[in-house]
């Protein structure tokens, strides 16, 4: 029989500090609102192989206390962290809509090519998000895995499992604190998505 391999991806929880671009460059840890979230979210399924995260402390705190508490390897990968904002990262939107709002409109326009200054482009995000992916699940055949990352990773692989365009996955897709989504890959690499009522 085939082997699948199962991702499960997580949205970290509410981070501290003000709603803000919190990308890349921001580390802010969890609240305590954060931690139930992401509790919650979890609390139900014990059937993981492996948790991945990234460095970015508002994953890899909870992963490393997930990881304790049920006996699971953690692997810690740079590939899995939130997207650049550049020149915008930690400030709050409204700021930018009142200092900088031609930008900002731009950028709610055409976020692929209307990036900040110094923003990581988002078709090389995409693409380094979604091989790392195909890698995990190639490299761990007949296993599920927990993936516990930021809002970009989420869109990346609602648009690349579902054909739809970068534009469209951060104009229409609104991605909530402790959200979840689970992606199989087959055999052949093909990518499903799934939709579970909880992990």
């Amino acid at each position: 029989m085939p082997l699948e391999s199962r991702l499960d991806i997580l949205r970290h929880g509410e981070p501290d500090g003000e709603d803000c671009f919190r990308g890349s460059g921001i580390d802010h840890p969890l609240t305590a609102l954060g931690w139930s979230q992401m509790q919650a979210a979890i609390a139900q399924n014990t059937q993981w192989n492996l948790i991945i995260s990234s460095p970015l402390s508002r994953c890899l705190d909870f992963a490393k206390q997930l990881s304790s508490e049920r006996s699971l390897e953690l692997l810690v990968d740079d590939d899995l962290k939130e997207i650049g904002f550049g020149s915008w990262e930690g400030r709050s939107k409204e700021d930018i809509q009142l200092n900088d709002s031609e930008a900002y409109k731009q950028f709610c326009l055409d976020p692929v090519n209307r990036r900040p200054a110094g923003a990581e482009p988002l078709e090389k995000f995409s693409n380094r998000v979604w091989h790392k992916l195909e890698k995990l699940a190639a490299e761990h055949k007949g296993k599920r895995l927990l993936i516990i990352t930021h809002a970009g990773v989420i869109r990346v692989v609602s648009a690349k499992t579902l054909g739809l365009s970068l534009n469209d996955v951060y104009n229409q897709l609104k991605i909530e604190y402790a959200a979840t989504i689970s992606c199989r890959f087959n055999d052949k690499g093909k990518a499903i998505l799934l939709l579970p009522s909880s992990l």
